[in-house]
């Protein structure tokens, strides 16, 4: 029986993992394309002794692309050699398996606002409530480093030696939280939206400087930010505009949205990046291994 569910990777925020589960092992995807596959150490899971999802401890096994999990899927073997049973199990669901897959990590650990208490920005999220206790207090967010989403510079910025606008986010968001900074768990149902930041990050900056450089940020992390479930249309929608910015990143991702807001803009973005993949060089940013915070 293999399960299925998506989860937030964080921190920093990078997207939603698509994550397959069977009794004895997992894949984990960012994009649908590349699966890092797990197997549970000591074999298989004894779910009759008070045992836990929580409790499992992974070792990765494969890092994979999801045509080879086809072939396998069909020929049970890869280039005449036998293929774990296990993967093999992972790999006949996945070959024909619709993305995304359904939203479970329901408790989030939020950096709160000194001012009163509130959602800042989201550092954590896990599916089950016995991971809480697995994850350290750390009331601190971090962006997404500028070596991993680059992030364009003035002319002016460049020549006043100003820091990317990542980690100047970074400083804003720190500044909000106050010198001794605070953050909570909450469990967060489907319905209750309005108390907490959409795009996990606060937005109502009364500086206008700090507002401009908050939007930065959401706007280049749009192509992943759109990986969100339960985001309204005007959200959805300002998103894949920013998002025009960075076709590339939208068609590695676009396997994983839940929803477009505006088909004829996906559907120009999707095309510009075919064209643009076969005249430039496959984007570094889509070779790189998305780290996976799982226990």
């Amino acid at each position: 029986m293999i399960s299925t569910y998506s989860q937030r990777l964080s921190p920093p925020f990078s997207g939603q993992a698509q994550i397959a589960e069977s009794d004895r092992a997992r894949a984990i995807s960012m994009d649908g394309e590349t699966w890092e596959i797990h197997f549970i150490r000591g074999g298989v899971a004894d779910g009759g002794r008070g045992y836990h999802k929580h409790q499992r401890s992974y070792v990765r096994a494969a890092y994979v692309k999801l045509d080879w999990m086809r072939r396998v899927a069909k020929e049970g073997q890869h280039e005449g050699k036998e293929v774990d049973p296990r993967i093999v199990e992972l790999a006949a669901f996945l070959a024909d398996a619709a993305l995304p897959f359904p939203v479970a990590d329901a408790y989030e650990y939020w950096l709160l606002d000194a001012q009163n208490e509130s959602p800042l920005a989201m550092v954590f999220s896990c599916v089950e409530p016995e991971q809480m206790e697995t994850f350290p207090d750390h009331p601190e967010w971090t962006a997404l480093p500028a070596a991993v989403m680059p992030i364009e510079r003035s002319e002016e910025e460049l020549e006043s030696g100003e820091p990317p606008v990542n980690y100047r986010v970074e400083r804003l968001v720190a500044d909000r939280a106050g010198t001794r900074p605070k953050a909570r768990w909450f469990h967060r149902r489907e319905a209750e939206t309005d108390s907490f930041p959409a795009l996990l990050l606060r937005e109502d900056w009364q500086d206008e400087s700090a507002h401009e450089l908050c939007q930065r940020y959401l706007q280049r992390l749009s192509p992943r930010l759109l990986m969100l479930h339960g985001l309204g249309h005007a959200d959805r929608l300002r998103l894949e505009q920013a998002a025009r910015a960075n076709v590339m990143e939208v068609a590695r991702f676009y396997p994983t949205y839940p929803e477009v807001a505006d088909r004829e803009l996906m559907s120009t973005m999707r095309v510009e990046a075919r064209m643009r993949g076969l005249t430039e060089e496959e984007p570094a940013i889509n070779k790189r291994r998305d780290g996976v915070l799982y226990q």
